[in-house]
């Protein structure tokens, strides 16, 4: 029911990542009017009888709320009836909800917001935290460290994928305090054999590739989340623009269509949808709100994926493995 067009995009794009998926099923929460005229062996439909708003504070949601189609659908998860939950709906009380209803992981404070950006590379960067805690402190960035990991571990079917910290330089030196108190905790996480930590990296190297996952605050994973979104958006406007304009124009960019078409397809953001919440006990995922039918199916495919191979076992082991790290008891090297 969430997200800028509700239904007209959600319920299409089920359907076409139906047809693309014969074994999964899916179970559709919102309100009954909506969902009514849908018939489909392999959807079953779950009636809320009201909805989160886009611009509703979190304490409505959470509290007022308790019969919203979101709240109904995390509940799925928590009673075991579904494995993973996506909504396009309002990002905070997204958590707030998944937060009260699912818990935290045991070792873990905050969950955050993890997705992936495209690199030259040709795959993606892991980023987290995305917009979930916009202050955190050296622990938490050692956390989301480990969620990263066990993440990428499932996308790459990589066991030790390489980690960075987001920082303004690759000397240790650089940085404020907290950055600088991570990168510590990082490094004796790296010497214990538990990270694969290659050091500090710089904001062009989410998009070189440079390592699979790249640790920062939700502030500055924000920004870089919605500087990439507006790069598409950039590539799309000069294509149709320079069409319009003069024979000479035209042809400079009939020469440079196949390159820019290419690029902007690669920095496509709705190939890109679905973030996944790490640190809960249960698969959530966020679907940007603006998603149209390709996005909120990616975003689908993000968490039927996760299902399938464990995602939140693979997460739970390793914060199991962590622990001492974790809590800070683990021995100095």
């Amino acid at each position: 029911m969430g997200g800028d067009h509700g239904t007209d995009v959600t319920v299409p794009a089920c359907r076409n990542f139906l047809l693309h998926h014969p074994q999964a099923k899916l179970i559709l929460v919102g309100l009954p009017d909506k969902l009514r005229h849908i018939v489909d062996r392999r959807i079953t439909i779950v009636a809320a009888s009201e909805v989160v708003g886009m611009d509703d504070p979190i304490e409505i949601a959470l509290r007022r709320k308790k019969d919203s189609s979101m709240r109904v659908a995390v509940q799925q998860v928590r009673d075991g009836v579904a494995q993973a939950v996506v909504s396009a709906g309002n990002t905070g009380a997204l958590m707030a909800i998944s937060r009260h209803l699912l818990k935290t992981l045991e070792g873990i404070d905050r969950p955050a917001i993890a997705t992936q950006l495209p690199n030259a590379k040709g795959g993606a960067t892991t980023v987290l935290d995305l917009g979930a805690n916009v202050d955190c402190t050296a622990g938490h960035l050692l956390q989301f460290a480990f969620m990263g990991s066990a993440l990428v571990s499932v996308l790459k079917n990589d066991p030790n994928p390489s980690v960075g910290l987001l920082n303004i330089g690759e000397e240790v030196i650089k940085g404020n305090e907290i950055i600088k108190q991570a990168g510590e905790l990082l490094r004796l996480a790296a010497v214990a054999g538990q990270l694969n930590f290659l050091g500090n990296v710089e904001g062009n190297d989410i998009f070189k590739g440079t390592v699979d996952i790249v640790v920062c605050d939700g502030f500055v994973g924000n920004v870089a989340l919605k500087a990439t979104e507006g790069a598409a958006a950039m590539i799309g406007d000069f294509l149709r623009t320079e069409f319009s304009r003069n024979l000479f124009t035209r042809f400079a960019a009939v020469i440079a269509y196949p390159v820019l078409s290419a690029f902007k397809r690669r920095v496509d953001h709705r190939r890109y949808n679905g973030a996944a919440l790490l640190g809960l006990r249960g698969l959530v995922f966020k679907s940007h709100g603006s998603a149209d039918q390709l996005a909120f199916e990616y975003a689908l495919e993000r968490a039927y994926d996760a299902a399938r191979n464990n995602l939140l076992d693979r997460v739970q082991a390793r914060i199991a493995h962590a622990a001492p790290l974790l809590t800070g008891n683990a021995p100095v090297a």
